[in-house]
């Protein structure tokens, strides 16, 4: 069987945690992959040790003080700065395939780019499918760029959909682990503290996709995203609690016929599919089936279990229903008003009982902007203030208003 050819792979995003593990992948399978570029936020010393393991032509920074010192460290790769880094790690570096695993909104014009220039680009940046997917899908189709999934439960549907006509499709499913507060009541919630909303029983994520997880944000945020990858409104987008993270989607078609994917809670899976689609990497490990399935060492015997999750005692999810139901630059300035309110509760300005309430204060008072990229940051932006006005209207049960 003839090997497929090495693909040359630009991660914008390299030292966040899908970063970090899509170049564990890499470095796994360096016969399938090689790094032609690197972009990275304000953590230019884990950056330039990436650099020198993969050895890429092209890396970015935030700021110029810190590309001035890579420069130096790397004297044989180019560095480029700011915003016109991201767009030459994407565009300009050769890749077949650009990861954007940026948070936020940092990233849009870079990977606007690289779909408008054709490439396949896998996305684990949930804020610009939210923010922007409509026009994304849109620029593709014209383009003829590859859009894949890498969130667990976005690539578990796609793969649930291979081969499917969509418009057989009559429902799907999000599974969520529920977070570390699945239990508490309202109160208890509300007045949580980071070091225990940080606690996720099954993933390592990051500081704000992991708040986002404990709020269901994150889930909320991954319907907007499924409507947007797969064409399906929010009336046929379910959301079921599944502790144990190994039934990551589901598919339910119009016989009845429900199919699932299933893996082992480790992100690696899914960055992997993303990468070397449409064919599967081989890993050299053993599996034994229950254990699979969420069972336990030594025991016989395992059970999936799934529950409705209370859209009472956990908001936001509802909020990014309401946002989808709204349409046009409603989901952006939702993840906008998120982003700057999961910050306020990470710098200890608001309790984690108030990220819903400065979201949905910010929702209710954004003014619709069109439909167009420009329409959207302006969205973005408007969500970023009133996000700002609602914290600084809270009295904060921190003492901090």
């Amino acid at each position: 069987m003839v090997a497929p050819p090495r693909r040359a792979v630009a991660i914008l995003g390299s030292t966040g945690s899908i970063g970090t593990q899509a170049l564990d992948v890499i470095e796994r399978h360096p016969e399938r992959f090689r790094v032609v570029a690197l972009a990275a936020g304000r953590r230019a010393s884990v950056l330039a040790e990436q650099a020198r393991r993969f050895r890429p032509a092209l890396v970015s920074c935030a700021d110029e003080s810190d590309a001035a010192r890579l420069r130096t460290e790397l004297a044989e790769t180019q560095v480029v700065p700011g915003a016109a880094g991201l767009v030459a790690v994407a565009v300009e570096s050769g890749a077949d395939v650009v990861l954007a695993a940026t948070d936020g909104a940092v990233a849009f014009e870079a990977i606007f780019a690289a779909v408008e220039h054709g490439l396949t680009v896998a996305i684990a940046n949930k804020e610009v499918i939210v923010a922007a997917g409509e026009l994304l899908f849109a620029e593709a189709r014209k383009s003829g760029a590859s859009i894949l999934p890498v969130d667990s439960e976005h690539s578990a549907l796609f793969q649930c959909l291979q081969g499917e006509r969509r418009d057989r499709i009559a429902m799907l499913v999000l599974t969520a682990s529920g977070g570390p507060f699945w239990e508490l009541s309202e109160h208890e919630m509300h007045r949580a503290r980071l070091a225990d909303a940080l606690r996720h029983p099954t993933w390592n994520m990051g500081t704000k996709n992991t708040v986002d997880s404990a709020t269901m944000m994150n889930k909320g945020l991954e319907v907007i995203e499924a409507s947007r990858f797969f064409g399906v409104p929010a009336d046929r987008i379910e959301v079921l609690i599944h502790r144990t993270s190994v039934g990551h989607g589901f598919a339910i078609f119009s016989d009845g016929s429900i199919k699932g994917q299933f893996s082992l809670p480790d992100m690696r899976g899914p960055i992997g599919y993303a990468l070397a689609y449409p064919d599967r990497l081989v890993e050299p490990r053993q599996l034994d089936p229950l254990m699979a399935l969420g069972g336990r060492v030594g025991e016989d015997v395992t059970a999936l279990r799934f529950e409705r999750p209370d859209r009472r005692r956990f908001p936001c999810l509802q909020l990014a229903y309401d946002a989808l139901s709204a349409g046009g630059t409603a989901p952006a300035s939702l993840s906008a008003a998120n982003e700057v309110a999961v910050r306020a509760f990470a710098d200890g300005r608001i309790a984690f009982g108030e990220i819903a309430e400065v979201v949905k204060a910010a929702l209710a008072a954004a003014a619709p902007r069109a439909l167009s990229l420009e329409g959207v940051r302006e969205a973005d932006a408007q969500g970023r203030v009133l996000a700002q006005r609602a914290i600084a209207e809270t009295k904060s049960s921190t003492g901090v208003v």
